[in-house]
């Protein structure tokens, strides 16, 4: 780039950039904001500063519960995704899989329905198979909508794997199954984690599918929605989603940096 494009960063798409950016998380940091107020109500101005809500929170058994419930049924819904994702993209970047970019396509049809759509529509066939709604028809749904997720990193990282290092490894002796832990799996490794701390997230974060498929057993996301109804407990709910707030973008800025992780450098010295 020559020097003349550096002097207006602001201009143009820069501009709109900034402007996009504050829209949509602005908002977002007055969560944290208002979680510290020795308030009930969320309104300026604020009054005293207080770690109460966040004794508040912890103190709840309903909440510890529904955290419970999250968690794991995030644990659960990364590592089946990721599995699945993994075989998928696997099949995708070392065979020749005939009707190819449609299989694509059809896997990755849940990322644009909308959630609603495709939780009263989960919701319609287990009720038609007599499968009472629990965390596993959430699990099930959020596998759903994990897997494309997962599928799209492991592609991502395995699309540059060179299958001649395989070919080596068994010209060697290796059998198929050692071959892949001692040749591929290194390889596809910071993919891996990286889908499963993405799924992760996803799967804990997610409301609507959870909101429709939920039986008595609620989890955080759910739970959060059922307490707004109630003015005295707003505060510690601000306190929770601070946390979640916090914990998710920890969590995504670590998948993404493990994604990264050991790709190797194009002939410009950049990541690929």
């Amino acid at each position: 780039m020559n020097g003349r494009g550096l002097k207006i960063p602001f201009s143009g798409l820069g501009l709109y950039t900034v402007i996009y950016l504050t829209f949509i998380y602005l908002p977002v940091l007055f969560l944290p904001l208002f979680s510290f107020n020795d308030a009930i109500y969320v309104a300026f101005p604020l009054k005293d500063f207080t770690l109460r809500w966040y004794e508040q929170m912890t103190q709840s058994p309903g909440l510890l519960a529904a955290f419970q419930n999250s968690l794991k049924l995030g644990i659960v819904v990364a590592i089946v995704s990721t599995i699945f994702g993994t075989l998928a993209a696997r099949a995708f970047t070392r065979y020749r899989v005939p009707f190819q970019r449609p299989l694509k396509g059809f896997i990755a049809v849940p990322l644009v329905i909308p959630l609603i759509i495709l939780g009263i529509s989960l919701m319609v066939v287990f009720n038609r198979l007599g499968v009472p709604l629990s965390l596993f028809t959430i699990g099930l749904s959020h596998v759903v909508i994990c897997v494309p997720f997962s599928m799209l990193v492991m592609i991502s990282r395995l699309e540059g794997f060179d299958p001649e290092l395989e070919e080596a490894a068994q010209d060697l002796g290796e059998t198929l199954w050692m071959t892949f832990w001692r040749v591929t799996f290194p390889v596809a490794l910071p993919g891996i984690v990286a889908s499963l701390l993405l799924c992760f997230t996803i799967s804990f974060d997610e409301f609507l599918l959870a909101f429709f498929l939920a039986g008595e057993e609620a989890t955080l996301p759910v739970y959060i929605w059922s307490q707004l109804r109630f003015p005295n407990r707003l505060p510690s709910v601000l306190a929770l989603g601070s946390c979640i707030l916090l914990a998710s973008c920890l969590l995504v800025l670590l998948a993404e940096w493990v994604r990264r992780l050991g790709a190797q450098p194009s002939k410009g010295g950049q990541e690929a």
